[in-house]
């Protein structure tokens, strides 16, 4: 082996090598022709000369180590010369490359330098040459030639490996791409799942591309690249993206209902009507939360805003209301304050049921006369409690029973669905006032009497003040004691009902001549049952009536003045001023 650099010996193994791509590993070197890599003109080496002599492997020459003699290998075994022939198809002889290879691999300070030729080891010897250095070359100041006692500069971990002959040599492995943190494109290498590829064949072709890169990092002592995979980001990302969500949403509510305004519609509505009930002893919340139901207002809050905000705002009642969908808070609760927006049916003190019936059948817009047949014949099924059942000779048994107060009813609905609003309301205020238990200190049967009295109350008081003096005279004229009218009412109001109607000047011929159960002027007692629904006032005056000793009464001016008197001569001047206001 020739000085490194110099003359046909190993090639430089690196690219930065100045002398990268020595022309003399082609094995055309020692030919005239071929231009020298070393300052653009050939050399003409010592070496040259003596090789010349030993023959060369292309043309046949003698050769260097005398073929005849036989050869050992390391073991001590005869090695059996077979011809061989090199790349060029000229035929040497294996038994003197093998004795080169013995020579060089046990003595190799012993045996003298060879050369190549045609790719085949040169067996000459001849004398190691040595060469005057070159300032240029960067190899020119070694301090010896090979067969010197030299460094190794082979055996540091740094050092790159030892040249080899070109017919040994391997292919040197592609340089391991730099490692960095960035993530490569589709068109950088990325894995096939970014790049759109996917697929069994894809799968397969990557996984023998991951075993090959497998063993270049385990030779080059790398780490192996982490995968990322497509699934984990997307989770990653739809879980952060979600909770970033989430907790701006919560945010923006819980700031809402701290600091924000209650959602609400502007203006008065969209035009279109609804009908909304609103329970009896309903407050703010209850009203606020039937309205939202109904589209009337956005949310509760800004109704409850709304109704404290107004100074009427405590007085909404219970009934049925006309508003619109997609009104403002403000709005609403001014609808729900004017009388405009009432829906009710309002069924005022003393008024008789057959007017009530016709009062549902307008509300309801239905057939006139429907809410009466079905009072007639269901009237059981609505709610009347035992002691208003079974009563004789009771033309309506429901009278009495439709309470005076407002009710829900608007088209779409039934008879009987308002029918039993009604009842109901009526037991519920019959039963708050004990009228079971006070009938009978009264001096009366039952509920039922009491019931009755009271409705008389209703129909012949004006005011208040009279009604608890209409009471007593009631309950002074039912005593068997008295002898001024023998339990006679004599009540115009019983004769009108029984008539159905409501006159005021009614002949005595007329009078007397009927005899229905109705006419307290022909019957003792009370009527068979109540003339009308009485309201609140009129229950509380029969319950407790005054203790005067009244007896008679006359209404002096035919409408809302009533004078009572307690003997018969007290009335028969009451009469007479009657009579003076009406020209008789």
């Amino acid at each position: 082996m020739t000085e490194y650099g110099r003359g046909p010996g190993s090639e430089p193994w690196h690219p930065e090598d100045p002398l990268y791509g020595d022309g003399g590993w082609g094995g055309q070197q020692a030919h005239a022709g071929m231009q020298s890599p070393y300052g653009g003109q050939p050399q003409q080496y010592p070496e040259q000369q003596a090789q010349q002599q030993y023959g060369d492997w292309s043309n046949g020459g003698q050769p260097a180590y005398g073929g005849g003699q036989p050869q050992y290998d390391q073991y001590g075994h005869q090695q059996h010369p077979e011809p061989q022939h090199d790349q060029y198809g000229h035929q040497y002889d294996q038994q003197q490359y093998g004795q080169h290879q013995y020579d060089q691999q046990y003595a190799p300070q012993a045996q003298p330098q060879q050369g190549y030729d045609n790719g085949g080891w040169d067996g000459g010897t001849h004398p190691q040459a040595h060469y005057p250095a070159d300032p240029s070359d960067p190899y020119g100041q070694q301090p010896g030639p090979y067969g010197a006692e030299q460094p190794d500069y082979y055996g540091t971990p740094e050092a790159y490996p030892p040249p080899e002959p070109p017919t040994r040599r391997r292919a040197e492995p592609e340089p391991e791409p730099q490692r960095t943190d960035w993530d490569p494109g589709p068109d950088e290498g990325e894995h096939a799942f970014f790049a759109g590829g996917g697929g069994d064949e894809d799968d397969d072709a990557a996984d023998g591309s991951r075993a090959d890169r497998g063993d270049r990092r385990a030779r080059g002592g790398g780490k192996p690249k982490k995968r990322r995979s497509g699934c984990a980001c997307l989770v990653v990302c739809v879980v952060l993206g979600g909770g970033v969500a989430g907790i701006g949403y919560f945010g923006y509510q819980f700031y809402q209902d701290r600091f924000g305004a209650a959602p609400d519609f502007a203006g008065a509505g969209n035009g279109e009507q609804v009908t909304v009930t609103i329970p009896k002893g309903a407050g703010g919340s209850t009203i606020g939360q039937e309205l939202k139901r109904q589209g009337v207002v956005k949310s509760v809050d800004a109704f409850i805003a709304a109704q404290q905000s107004n100074p009427r705002g405590k007085s909404i009642q219970d009934g049925v209301y006309t508003l619109q969908k997609e009104m403002s808070a403000e709005s609403a609760v001014e609808l729900l304050l004017s009388p405009k927006s009432r829906s009710n049916l309002i069924i005022a003190e003393g008024k008789r049921n057959a007017a009530v019936y016709e009062l549902i059948d307008k509300r309801l817009g239905v057939k006139a006369g429907t809410t009466a047949k079905v009072a007639k014949s269901e009237y059981k099924n609505l709610g009347l409690p035992e002691w208003a059942l079974n009563h004789k000779d009771v033309k309506d048994p429901l009278e009495g029973f439709l309470y005076p107060s407002s009710y829900s009813a608007a088209k779409g609905q039934k008879p009987e669905d308002v029918l039993k609003q009604m009842v109901a309301r009526a037991n519920e205020q019959y039963d708050k006032l004990g009228l079971e238990q006070k009938a009978t200190g009264l001096g009366l049967k039952d509920p039922w009497e009491l019931l009755t009295a009271a409705s008389l109350v209703q129909a012949e008081g004006k005011t208040h003040d009279d009604f608890r003096k209409m009471a007593e005279v009631i309950y002074n004229r039912l005593k068997e004691s008295n002898t001024e009218t023998n339990q006679k009412l004599q009540f115009d109001s019983t004769f009108n009902y029984l008539m159905g109607q409501s006159k005021i000047h009614i002949s005595e011929s007329e009078i007397n001549s009927n005899m229905d159960p109705y006419n307290t002027y022909t019957n003792r007692g009370l009527p068979p049952g109540p003339i009308g629904n009485p309201g609140d006032e009129a229950l509380q005056a029969a319950l407790d009536p005054t203790e005067e000793g009244w007896i008679y009464f006359v209404a002096t001016d035919g409408v809302d003045k009533t004078e009572f008197a307690k003997t018969h001569d007290e009335f028969l001047k009451l009469k007479d001023k009657f009579d003076a206001s009406h020209g008789n």
